[in-house]
């Protein structure tokens, strides 16, 4: 058995329990989230797989249970302990009974602050958590047995990050509000330099922002953010779809990036993607 992100809705939205973070840590992180899979092993003894599409930012993955494989667009990894996952890669997991995963999904991390990481340099790979996360915090996770407990840990870990870094939080606050705007206006294709005018930076500076922030360019990550928001509003509502909305200039200019996020992250599951396609054959 296979979900698919966007096409099993139900299960992602029922089986991975998720919770927004506290207000101070809104512009960085999505949500908590931890797997809920106990009643799903009497109907599927030899487990399942969750594909994602392509997302923002990365996941920190923090396995309580028994290992499991990732795979990254080509790439399969046995997960023995923890990783660092970066989210602009198709990734598809394969669950038994056992697993048992709590994960953080971020737009930015904050240990950008206390760690020199580039985050263009993490791609295609999981990578271990170990590096990232303190390891008193990370044992603390582990040793405790309720989720609000390990968010509580985190949550005041990373506020407490912030507090001490405040002064140099400003290339994370700058990336935020423009994700956070455009976002909410659907403007996903704003001109970099106009940006970089806005905050008195040069458009070099504020690309080097992005990469260290997300890993990815601001079209790149502006692209993303754009399809998978039009997505979401195809599906929820396929007769009131407008792509005008999303700032796509005709029918076919958004037929043909739907197409490409779809068929460039296939999980070999063309059949369901077609779902999708079919939906816009009558706009």
């Amino acid at each position: 058995m296979r979900h698919i992100e966007f096409f099993h809705n139900d299960h992602f939205e029922n089986n991975y329990h998720r919770v927004p973070p506290p207000s101070a840590l809104s512009t960085l992180i999505d949500f908590f989230w931890e797997t809920r899979f106990e009643h799903l092993w009497k109907d599927h003894p030899k487990g399942f797989s969750d594909a994602q599409f392509p997302n923002l930012g990365y996941t920190y993955l923090i396995n309580l249970g028994t290992p499991f494989t990732m795979q990254i667009e080509e790439q399969k990894q046995r997960m023995r302990t923890d990783g660092f996952l970066p989210r602009y890669h198709a990734i598809e997991s394969f669950h038994r009974p056992g697993d048992h995963l709590f994960g953080i999904k971020f737009r930015i991390s904050p240990v950008i602050f206390e760690k020199k990481i580039n985050f263009s340099e993490y791609k295609g790979y999981v990578y271990p958590l170990s590096y990232l996360l303190d390891p008193q915090i990370l044992s603390g996770i582990k040793k405790t047995k309720q989720f609000d407990d390990r968010v509580n840990i985190l949550s005041k870990y990373f506020i407490s990050i912030l507090d001490r870094f405040e002064d140099s939080s400003e290339p994370i606050q700058i990336v935020s509000s423009i994700l956070d705007r455009c976002f909410q206006d659907n403007e996903f294709n704003p001109s970099v330099e106009q940006e970089a005018k806005k905050f008195e930076l040069s458009p070099r500076t504020l690309q080097r922002y992005f990469q260290a922030c997300t890993g990815i360019t601001a079209k790149q990550a502006l692209q993303v953010m754009r399809i998978r928001k039009a997505i979401v509003s195809l599906i929820h509502d396929p007769t009131g779809f407008d792509y005008e909305e999303f700032g796509y200039y005709d029918h076919s200019h958004f037929y043909k990036h739907l197409r490409e996020f779809l068929s460039n992250n296939t999980f070999g599951a063309k059949d369901l993607h077609l779902r999708i396609l079919k939906l816009i054959t009558v706009l």
